[in-house]
């Protein structure tokens, strides 16, 4: 019996000890398939808008079609803009991944990224 408890438990301290799943990563307009997870998603930057005067400040970083059409937005609210300086200007025309959960706006799919690291860009 001791023999049995000894094997259980190498075998459960192996598992715990395996590294953690990749993220899944998907395209721009896979990502409203995926509403509700943590995944990475890419896409190009192809429109941004700073809402300065806006509740919020929001910064929209819009995917694969612009505004008003965006096939996927990541959000910036206001109060972490500061760590990513002008994201508007800095992600415009470039291909981006965007890691978090991806939930839902208005029936559009999104990530909001509260931090720099979030978002990388792609060298496509």
């Amino acid at each position: 019996m001791l023999r049995i408890r000894t094997v259980v438990l190498l075998l459960s301290v192996g598992m715990l000890a395996q590294p953690a799943l990749a993220q899944k990563t998907v395209t721009a307009s896979e990502a409203k398939d995926h509403v509700g997870e943590v995944a990475t998603v890419c896409g190009e930057v192809v429109s941004t808008h700073y809402a300065a005067s806006t509740k919020g400040q929001p910064t929209f970083l819009n995917l694969d079609k612009p505004y008003p059409n965006p096939v996927f937005t990541v959000l910036i609210w206001g109060s972490n803009r500061s760590k990513f300086g002008t994201p508007e200007n800095h992600y415009k025309g470039k291909h981006i991944c965007a890691t978090g959960k991806i939930t839902e706006y208005r029936d559009r799919p999104e990530i909001v990224a509260d931090k720099p690291e979030q978002i990388k860009l792609d060298s496509r």
